[in-house]
């Protein structure tokens, strides 16, 4: 069969897509990828197929990316740009999906659910951070409002009133959304944020059980199957950067994944200040950015644009990283302790699991500086247990392939 997946956003809502559609042709499917126009090269190099599908978001507009990182109302503007374009981005899915026999979601696929039930064709949705699932017994921390992760003490009962209370507000920031499939003739089936994004057959949800386990409220056709990773072909590194990790005991490696990065403001030139001020080896993953550092850096820290975090992270003392799903499947997948600071979206959630994972500290980004960098790393790499819990998360992480289970999941799916 042609599957068609539907995506938006960063290399980290891009890459597990990337990795389970490889495996799926490896059952005998054929897979393409329906997104921004600026993935195509980066989607053909893995020999899938690529539809081009509007918003054509690029991680190369930095403007875009700041605005969309406040934490307050990041997400509200994500949704609510989403929404205001939802007309193309159906009308291109929907040419598209003329050409599959099944469409597989993301979350902000809003498009890519209404064209599989209109055309009712086999749909599997995906989830790639249990915060999508808006469980009562587990609640997520939203950005916004992280404070309401106390309300657990209460109870799901308690939970439950609170994102009753709170739903009706996302639903405004999706009119375009409903009034469209109003006039598709489609059902309203809940908040298409939460669970009308979930498929009635099979959702997919692309984490670790290391990570989050599953929940009486999530839905019971859920099936987790560890983390995508799509890895870089293997390589070597570019000499200054090897020579450096091999000049020395291993460095404290900060990254702020693909998208953060433009909005770092002074994360870089304060997480300097900390490592010297704790005398650490440093490696900083700024991206295309200077991030105001300086011209010349001290020999035990090295700032390079970009490096394959799964080469990095393992040779790294800890990692400082914003907590997008993508770096922390990463910097879990390691072994290594962490300290997250999160900016905005899923991050704060993401930050909350692995905290209670028992390795990793949190910082808040509007809370991080050289003192609360230097305070939350000292503690990690000074405490036994912080290394015991990543190195045991990391070789459960390890021994599991969630690119080939999602594979093998929805292959059983179109066979049934």
């Amino acid at each position: 069969m042609k599957v068609l997946f539907t995506t938006f956003g960063s290399f980290g809502d891009l890459h597990p897509y990337l990795a389970v559609a490889r495996e799926l042709c490896g059952c005998g499917h054929e897979a393409a990828i329906a997104t921004s126009a600026a993935y195509r090269p980066k989607i053909e190099a893995q020999g899938l197929g690529f539809e081009p599908v509007r918003p054509d978001v690029s991680l190369e507009d930095t403007e875009m990316i700041r605005y969309f990182f406040d934490r307050a109302r990041g997400t509200e503007r994500v949704v609510r740009a989403m929404a205001s374009v939802v007309r193309e981005t159906y009308e291109d899915t929907e040419a598209a999906a003329h050409s599959y026999d099944a469409i597989v979601t993301h979350p902000l696929s809003f498009a890519g659910v209404m064209a599989a039930e209109k055309r009712k064709l086999p749909w599997i949705s995906t989830v790639l951070a249990p915060g999508s699932f808006l469980s009562a017994y587990d609640p997520p921390v939203p950005a916004p409002l992280p404070w309401l992760v106390k309300i657990r003490a209460l109870g799901p009962g308690a939970m439950r009133a609170v994102w009753r209370a709170l739903s009706p507000i996302s639903m405004r920031w999706m009119q375009p959304i409903l009034e469209l499939r109003r006039e598709l003739g489609l059902p309203l089936r809940g908040n298409p944020l939460f669970e009308g994004a979930h498929a009635p057959g099979l959702v997919l949800a692309l984490f670790s059980r290391v990570f989050a386990q599953p929940q009486p409220d999530w839905p019971a056709q859920t099936v987790i199957t560890g983390f995508p990773f799509h890895d870089a072909p293997p390589s070597e590194l570019a000499p200054e950067l090897a020579s450096f990790l091999n000049s020395g005991p291993p460095p404290l490696a900060f990254t702020l994944g693909s998208s953060a990065v433009a909005a770092a403001g002074d994360f870089y030139t304060a997480s300097l200040r900390a490592v010297e001020w704790l005398g650490a080896r440093a490696l900083f993953l700024t991206g295309p950015h200077p991030q105001g550092l300086p011209d010349r850096l001290p020999p035990s820290v090295l700032a390079w644009p970009y490096a394959p975090h799964e080469q990095i992270f393992p040779r790294s003392a800890a990692i400082v990283h914003q907590g997008g799903i993508g770096t922390t499947a990463q910097g879990l997948r390691s072994g290594r302790p962490t300290l997250v600071v999160p900016f905005a979206h899923d991050q704060f959630d993401n930050a909350d699991h692995v905290r209670r994972l028992g390795l990793a500290e949190v910082v808040a980004r509007p809370r991080y500086s050289e003192r609360t960098a230097a305070a939350g790393l000292r503690h990690v790499l000074s405490e036994a247990s912080y290394r015991e819990a990543a190195a045991a998360a990391g070789a459960a992480i390890r021994s599991e392939n969630g690119a080939v289970a999602a594979a093998q999941k929805i292959d059983e799916f179109l066979r049934r």
